[in-house]
């Protein structure tokens, strides 16, 4: 699985979260993430852990990242074989379908999507690692991203 500092990883979290803001509808207007250092230190730290649960900090001021008080998280665990970047924010975006534009509103679970797509999120750090076991799953790949401010 790559590093935090693989360029290929980079450019794939960043392009694909960039790619998929582009699918919305009405179209995004902000299309700025560029990647964070720090979010993804902080995204490799807790997917270490290898618990399927959002990271405990993450409403703590400046206990994920330095300059940012808030910090939004998506988590995703599976096979190796499963694993891409591409099918895990994927997966986080096809939560739309339970989305109302109108209203602004989730009419079931869609804080992934809505996470993925929001427009004053412009940093983004992801971070992918090797876990014995997951959320029941063996030898998983459990893949984080932390989004802010």
């Amino acid at each position: 699985l790559p590093s935090i500092r693989n360029k290929a990883f980079i450019k794939e979290c960043v392009q694909v979260h960039y790619d998929l803001r582009g699918a919305v509808q009405p179209p995004a207007s902000n299309m700025r993430y560029t990647w964070d250092a720090a979010l993804a230190r902080t995204a490799r730290a807790w997917a270490k852990k290898c618990r399927f649960e959002h990271n405990i900090y993450l409403s703590e001021e400046h206990q994920c990242h330095p300059n940012f008080t808030s910090v939004g998280e998506n988590l995703w665990a599976g096979s190796h074989q499963a694993f891409t970047v591409a099918s895990a924010i994927k997966l986080w975006y096809d939560e739309v379908r339970f989305y109302t534009f109108a209203v602004q509103k989730c009419t079931q679970v869609c804080g992934h999507y809505t996470q993925v797509v929001w427009d004053h999120s412009y940093k983004i750090g992801c971070a992918v690692t090797d876990c014995k076991e997951v959320t029941g799953i063996p030898n998983a790949a459990y893949f984080v991203c932390n989004y802010s401010p």
